[in-house]
């Protein structure tokens, strides 16, 4: 037996429960790279889109198509949850809202807003 065999070990992320606020600034990290990636796609869409009507019904059918859609929302998910936390650190950036029980509740209120918006920009609430 080692010496190794004898050290208490780090928790795990998989026992280790993270509380709200880490979990959020992963997430919002996450986003934010995800948003690079759509800026990207967008791109590569409007490239589509100028190479002409036959390119632009093949994309049309692919943007409609339960995948497209499922996308799409996705996509809008994301924003309005950066866009929403985005807001959220520059409301920190005051220095307001910095104590437990604001983090929580603006973590919250930054949830339930990204779910809001994005069913009202898909017309679903």
């Amino acid at each position: 037996m080692s010496w190794n065999d004898k050290r208490p070990m780090s928790p795990h992320l998989q026992v280790y429960d993270l509380p709200m606020t880490a979990r959020l600034s992963i997430l919002f990290r996450a986003a934010g790279v995800l948003l690079y990636f759509v800026m990207v796609a967008l791109v590569v869409v409007l490239g589509i889109i100028a190479a002409g009507e036959a390119a632009w019904s093949w994309l049309q059918r692919l943007l409609l198509s339960t995948l497209g859609k499922s996308a799409l929302f996705l996509v809008t998910l994301i924003f309005y949850y950066h866009l929403c936390n985005g807001v959220r650190h520059l409301v920190w950036d005051t220095v307001r809202g910095l104590e437990l029980s604001s983090l929580r509740s603006s973590g919250y209120i930054v949830i339930a807003a990204t779910v809001l918006l994005t069913l009202l920009t898909w017309g679903l609430a």
